[in-house]
């Protein structure tokens, strides 16, 4: 892991007497990436309505999305304390806990494996042990392979450590069939896919941030006309996986004609953007964050169709 020098901590300091109770609660919410979570929670409910063919056990859903969160949460934070160095550098993290001094490196690291050990008993024995398999395992990859391994020597660190993002559409199924069926392999797929188009506009967006520390986002190593490049053929392989679950069986029309809309409409925006690259456009004209916002409204969208169609065939 290449060690960068972090300047100091926040003004709020690693005091007690600097830390009051509400602002530290608030300090471990967030270290656990609330906002991410509820996109992973975004897949994970859908597709147990589509496990369930309709609606399943609201105790089971509360279970799942609740072990879940503590999975994913802990996970991120163990994200926050690994990178702990390189978020005092980057403009977009230099509020985190960690570098504020709001939650010191211990706590966070304490709070992490705390909340990976509980999640997995909490599915293990409230749900069933392939779930909990699941998670355990979307934590580890998460943790050990993207941010340890990948983020900092490779351009493909948002291609692979995404898988870990993959894992909350298996679970989900998981938790309703206690198996993993092709239906949700298709729709791993379908994140899978996602993922690198959805984050590398954004990576184009802050990629002096990255520059600054050496993490090489593809878009700090590569050119703007590239990097679009290579979100267009993303873009079509998941506009075209996310099109197998109806002639598979598992879909009928109602999920066919949003992923049809929605794909077509994110393939628009992708060739503009790489359109815009291709021309030369820079800087606020090169409109990158466009597609970044359409692609979380395009996985919503997408997966309140997997929930719904399951009630119209």
């Amino acid at each position: 892991m290449t060690a960068v020098e972090s300047r100091p901590s926040g003004v709020l300091g690693t005091s007690p007497g600097h830390r009051p109770f509400g602002a530290r609660a608030k300090a471990f919410v967030a270290l656990t990436k609330p906002r991410i979570i509820e996109l992973l929670l975004i897949t994970t409910v859908p597709v147990m309505f589509l496990a369930e063919q309709g609606v399943p056990s609201l105790w089971l859903v509360f279970a799942t999305c609740f072990g879940g969160y503590m999975s994913a949460g802990g996970a991120n934070a163990l994200n926050m304390y690994i990178d702990r160095d390189i978020d005092a550098l980057m403009d977009r993290t230099a509020q985190r806990p960690l570098v504020t001094g709001m939650v010191s490196p211990r706590e966070c690291l304490v709070f992490g494996i705390t909340l990976g050990v509980v999640s997995t008993l909490w599915f293990g024995f409230l749900i069933n042990w392939l779930s909990a398999a699941l998670a355990l395992g979307a934590l580890l990859f998460y943790v050990v392979v993207y941010t340890m391994l990948l983020k900092r020597r490779t351009t493909q660190n948002i291609v692979w450590g995404g898988i870990a993002g993959c894992m909350p559409v298996l679970i989900g199924w998981s938790a309703v069939r206690d198996d993993v069926s092709w239906a949700a392999v298709i729709l791993f797929l379908v994140i899978f896919f996602w993922t690198p188009p959805h984050y590398w506009p954004l990576s184009m967006k802050v990629k002096d941030d990255y520059a600054r520390v050496g993490v090489p986002m593809l878009p700090v190593v590569a050119g703007n006309k590239a990097v679009a490049r290579q979100i267009v053929l993303y873009s079509w392989v998941m506009v075209g996986v996310s099109l197998l679950l109806t002639p598979l069986g598992y879909t009928g029309w109602f999920y066919t004609a949003v992923a049809l809309a929605a794909g077509g409409w994110w393939l628009w925006e992708a060739h503009a953007l790489h359109a815009r690259a291709k021309a030369g456009v820079t800087g606020a004209k090169l409109k990158e964050m466009r597609l970044f916002h359409w692609s979380i409204t395009y996985v919503s969208l997408l997966f309140v169709a997997v929930a719904v169609d399951p009630f119209l065939r």
